[in-house]
């Protein structure tokens, strides 16, 4: 179908399209005036997504996600949000909603369920693009009722999501609580064990009291080799054989006297044989005084002699003392090593165990902090006020879209007509209709089909045979 045809079919079917185009724009005029009119009302909340949480301090990860927003957006559009609007705006003791409820479900079913299904229905959350602002529209019958249930939504998002931080550090807390309990009993049982031990073994101060005795195993077993050493030394002097030669015995003073008189009586007593002869009774007197100085000499020899082997008897007692000592504070070392240790295991217990208990006492107050908190990063940016002018329905829009539609309804009904009735209008119709091509047109001039652009003459046509 050519344009020309279009064209010749609407002028010849203009009253049909005429008719359809005006009674869909006066159908749609009637309808704007007689719909209730609805009033929409927006109120904005802004998320604060930078802001650290004010307990813990830190700056969740959770806000940042792309997400967050979204999530945001289905919290308000949630039935617990919902219900808690309901509430605050006492729609459910409302008998003009009741009877609404009564005539479409004959009583059936749960009525604050249909409240929140029809408050869900007239809202409309639109996040904003780039930005933490949620805008939340609400469209009600009065100007009135839609600010103060936009607010409320606002108002119930709120609640709703601090009691979404609340719930969970409530529940936090609790468990907390109990693990705090459960490991306060083992930290005083750990205590407990460590004291008891401590007292069963008299311990004041285990490292100090290990240091004293190792530090006094030291000192025996120092004099231990010191004894060993001196008592070796007198042993080696006692079997050399000579008395004489002993160290002792050559640098004591009196020995060195007594041979210092021994040898000038010597002298004395050989010039007495020359001078004066054997007989002669200073000769005799002299030999008597050098005999009692060599057995004196002999005596305090035969003395310094026993004294080393009375050193020797005293110095392998005293390491037999000394090693029976040391084998006794080695035992006593070892106790107290055994004691250290074990008294390490516990201490170390009770460290594992205040470290437990410290770590879920902090956790436990953050929780109980956080379940306490009534703050959250939510805000109202801007409240919902009386809109002015109603938003439904929209008449100017409405009709233009009448237009436009009728317009659309009139030009296809009437060239559906056309297709059900088809009429020759032209000279391509006829060649279409009979497949023959148009040889030549004989006409006279037919006013009314002219005006009408159907011919410009009349034609009488010839076609080829």
């Amino acid at each position: 179908m050519t344009f020309q045809q279009l064209l010749r079919i609407l002028l010849a079917r203009y009253k049909i399209a005429l008719l359809v185009f005006g009674l869909t724009v006066v159908a749609a005029t009637v309808v704007s005036l007689i719909l209730p009119k609805q009033y929409t009302a927006s109120t904005a909340v802004v998320v604060d997504v930078k802001s650290p949480d004010p307990v813990a301090g830190v700056l969740l990860p959770g806000l940042v996600a792309p997400a967050y927003m979204t999530t945001q957006v289905d919290i308000i559009n949630s039935d617990r949000v919902s219900e808690r609007v309901v509430k605050a705006l006492k729609l459910e003791q409302d008998p003009a909603y009741k009877q609404v409820w009564l005539d479409k479900t004959d009583g059936q079913g749960d009525f604050r369920a249909w409240l929140t299904d029809v408050m869900q229905n007239q809202l409309d959350v639109k996040p904003s693009h780039e930005s933490n602002v949620i805008n939340i529209n609400f469209t009600g019958n009065s100007p009135a009722f839609a600010a103060a249930a936009a607010n409320a939504f606002a108002q119930a998002y709120i609640d709703v999501n601090l009691e979404l931080k609340v719930e969970p550090a409530r529940q936090y807390a609790s468990w907390f609580e109990e693990q705090t309990k459960a490991l306060r009993d083992n930290l005083e049982k750990a205590q407990g064990k460590l004291s008891a031990y401590r007292q069963e073994s008299g311990i004041v101060a285990t490292d100090e009291r290990v240091d004293y005795e190792t530090t006094r195993l030291n000192d025996l077993s120092a004099q231990l080799t010191l004894v060993q050493g001196q008592t070796a030394d007198s042993a080696s002097k006692r079997d050399s054989g000579g008395s004489d030669t002993l160290v002792e015995v050559m640098q004591s003073p009196l020995i060195n006297n007594l041979k210092a008189d021994i040898a000038r009586l010597e002298a004395k007593l050989q010039d007495s044989n020359v001078n004066l002869g054997k007989n002669h009774p200073q000769t005799l007197r002299t030999e008597s005084e050098l005999a009692s100085l060599k057995s004196k000499l002999a005596t305090e020899t035969q003395q310094i002699s026993s004294v080393l082997g009375t050193s020797v008897r005293v110095g392998k007692q005293k390491e037999k003392d000394l090693a029976q000592a040391i084998a006794a504070q080695k035992v006593r070392v070892l106790s107290l090593n055994n004691q250290r240790d074990e008294g390490r295991v516990l201490a170390r217990d009770v460290e594992s165990a205040q470290r437990a208990f410290d770590a879920v006492s902090q956790r436990s107050a953050q929780s109980r902090l956080e379940s306490l908190t009534i703050q959250t990063n939510i805000m109202i940016l801007n409240a919902a006020t009386e809109p002015p002018v109603p938003s439904k329905p929209r008449l100017l829009l409405n009709i233009l879209a009448s237009i436009v539609l009728g317009g659309f309804l009139g030009v296809t009904l009437a060239i559906t007509l056309e297709l059900f009735d088809r009429r020759i209008r032209s000279l391509d119709d006829l060649a279409e209709a009979t497949g023959l091509p148009v040889l030549a047109n004989v006409g006279s001039g037919f006013p009314r089909l002219r005006r009408r652009g159907l011919f410009r003459r009349r034609v009488t046509p010839l076609v080829a045979l």
